[in-house]
């Protein structure tokens, strides 16, 4: 009982009474009433609807469903209210003060070892790709064709004046230049 005096009737902020009751892991609505007592009558006539035992009952001393369903002037109109599924509750971690990073994460992966395993396997998959990638060999090199040996020739001198750092660089430009005089 609420702060109607009456089971299964709850004030509205309208000012109305409503009637709601849960079954067999069902919730039913079977509306609003002007006063508390009518909501009451109305809960009645919804509990011999659903079979349940007199003691759920508001008015014990109505003798049959006909006689209950008679005392609301407006009827019921049972309606199930779907329930939303229950949401998985997000874990969380909570850290003591006194405890170490390194202790909340050893700590955490004690506690949850359905995502230390799910991390690990993104990393093994991102892994596992990027030897594919790099057994795949070297990207093939596409060779431009330039409109003249004069434009080459331009860039070796400019690099020749310019001088290079790399040993490398200067002993390919030593080569070219020596098949060049060829």
């Amino acid at each position: 009982m609420g702060k109607s005096g009456f089971f299964g009737v709850r004030q509205k902020p309208s000012g109305n009474w409503g009637v709601e009751f849960s079954d067999v892991g069902r919730r039913w609505w079977t509306g609003t009433y002007p006063s508390a007592h009518e909501a009451a009558r109305a809960y009645d006539v919804a509990m011999w609807r659903a079979e349940r035992p007199r003691e759920h009952l508001n008015f014990p001393e109505i003798e049959s469903r006909v006689e209950a369903e008679m005392l609301v002037p407006q009827g019921i109109k049972m309606k199930e209210i779907t329930m939303k599924k229950k949401t998985m509750k997000k874990s969380s971690v909570v850290v003591n003060a006194s405890e170490t990073d390194e202790e909340a994460m050893a700590r955490f992966a004690r506690e949850h070892p359905e995502y230390v395993q799910g991390e690990l396997e993104h990393y093994w998959k991102r892994e596992a790709e990027q030897k594919k990638e790099d057994e795949a060999g070297p990207s093939t090199v596409i060779p431009i064709e330039s409109s003249s040996e004069e434009d080459w020739a331009d860039f070796s001198k400019k690099e020749e004046e310019d001088g290079c750092d790399d040993p490398e660089k200067e002993e390919f430009w030593e080569q070219l230049r020596s098949s060049n005089d060829e």
